[in-house]
């Protein structure tokens, strides 16, 4: 594998992964780093395809109240009446947890849903995401 396809393709996945859709992008990184490709550039890529992933889920939260009265809308208005509350409740700070799984990708969609100033977003989004990529890599350079 050549090295620009080994980047774009840990790219993708990072973004993609960082979606909505079901994707993992910490295999790809794992893979490359005992693949012995530059931990350093791999975290980079990793958390910008990642974060960028993460501001199109904000994108989609900032429109997506038009369609809440669709049939098709993936969540009740229950369901995002709870995500909107515990995001009041817990704030931007929640975002710090955007990394996670399960409730990382929902919590960047209702970010945008409830306004949340981008530049705020973006600080929190890619601190979670840069650590969460930098303490993968540690274990993993450290473990083997």
């Amino acid at each position: 594998m050549t090295d620009a396809v080994a980047y774009a393709s840990l790219f993708l996945s990072a973004l993609v992964a960082a979606t909505i859709l079901p994707m993992q992008s910490e295999a790809v990184l794992v893979g490359l780093l005992l693949a012995d490709y530059s931990p350093l550039l791999l975290i980079t890529v990793a958390s910008i395809g990642n974060v960028l992933g993460s501001a199109i889920n904000w994108l989609l939260g900032r429109g997506i109240e038009r369609f809440r009265d669709r049939l098709w809308f993936p969540a009740s208005n229950a369901g995002l009446e709870r995500a909107q509350s515990w995001y009041r409740r817990y704030g931007k700070w929640s975002l710090l947890l955007s990394w996670a799984p399960v409730i990382g990708d929902p919590l960047t969609v209702i970010a945008g849903v409830l306004r949340e100033p981008f530049p705020v977003f973006l600080l929190l989004v890619a601190i979670a995401k840069t650590g969460r990529y930098l303490v993968l890599a540690a274990i993993t350079l450290n473990w083997t």
